[in-house]
């Protein structure tokens, strides 16, 4: 007989922020939001889209994500099974809205997208496509994070290469998987039973992920309030990037107990 999953108390508190910012490019392509349900108490959705493919290209992609979401969204009715139903169109309209794009992009728009739907009583589903990634935490300690859809996390996989080395590899940013393309994206769910008082989600672009390790994120996320956490990170990764530095963007979802 299985054991129930543990059941978070009643006094908590959802503590949420988001952070974006340009890098050292000419132009944002990164969109990120947090939606709250208009009719869930504690359902939220986090979204974050890391567009690519010229000036205009690349932005409309991105901006198409998080339309997307926001019209899902709002449709919404809580379960578990519309919780993956959302996420899977969420990823498969937004392939296709961005596909339609093209036609009167710059550059052939493309795409990643990471989110999370976090529903009442904290049960939470995973979804992205790309290499924008989501990460949970438990206190400080990495319990879960998405796999890229990448070169090198095939690389990785295959014993190829490390994940230090994977940072520094003249591929690095060729993708497998993402919006747009002509093969449809990978839809990878992963789904949390219950989150706990001290429970992080974030989800992040390559522009930030790049410079941490996991123990460092664990470090913030478990110090600080997502405000504080995400300007510190956004912050750190600016002087790591030295000028050199990609659009950049985080959201982050924190669960306080209420003593």
């Amino acid at each position: 007989m299985s054991a129930l999953p543990p059941q978070p108390p009643l006094a908590y508190r959802l503590l949420a922020a988001t952070a974006l910012h340009k890098g050292d490019r000419p132009y944002q392509q990164d969109q990120v939001q947090i939606l709250r349900h208009a009719r869930a108490k504690d359902c939220l959705l986090a979204v974050l889209a890391d567009g690519m493919g010229g000036k205009s290209g690349g932005r409309k992609a991105a901006d198409q994500v998080v339309l997307t979401a926001r019209q899902l969204f709002d449709r919404h009715v809580p379960s578990k099974d519309s919780a993956d139903e959302l996420l899977r169109q969420l990823v498969l309209e937004a392939h296709l809205m961005i596909k339609l794009t093209a036609i009167t992009a710059e550059e052939e728009p493309h795409s990643t997208v990471a989110a999370f739907l976090l529903g009442p009583g904290l049960g939470c589903v995973v979804v992205h496509a790309g290499d924008s990634r989501v990460y949970h935490f438990r206190g400080a300690d990495l319990v879960n994070r998405t796999m890229d859809d990448s070169y090198v996390q095939r690389l990785i996989d295959e014993g190829k290469l490390t994940e230090e080395g994977a940072n520094t590899h003249p591929q690095s940013n060729l993708l497998t998987g993402c919006l747009g393309t002509q093969a449809d994206p990978p839809v990878s769910l992963h789904h949390i039973d219950a989150l706990l008082p001290g429970d992080t989600l974030m989800c992040c672009s390559d522009g930030l992920w790049h410079y941490f390790t996991p123990r460092e994120l664990g470090m913030y996320v478990n110090s600080f309030a997502p405000r504080d956490a995400t300007d510190m990170m956004v912050t750190r990764a600016r002087q790591r990037a030295n000028g050199h530095g990609d659009n950049l963007s985080l959201a982050m979802v924190k669960v306080e107990l209420i003593a």
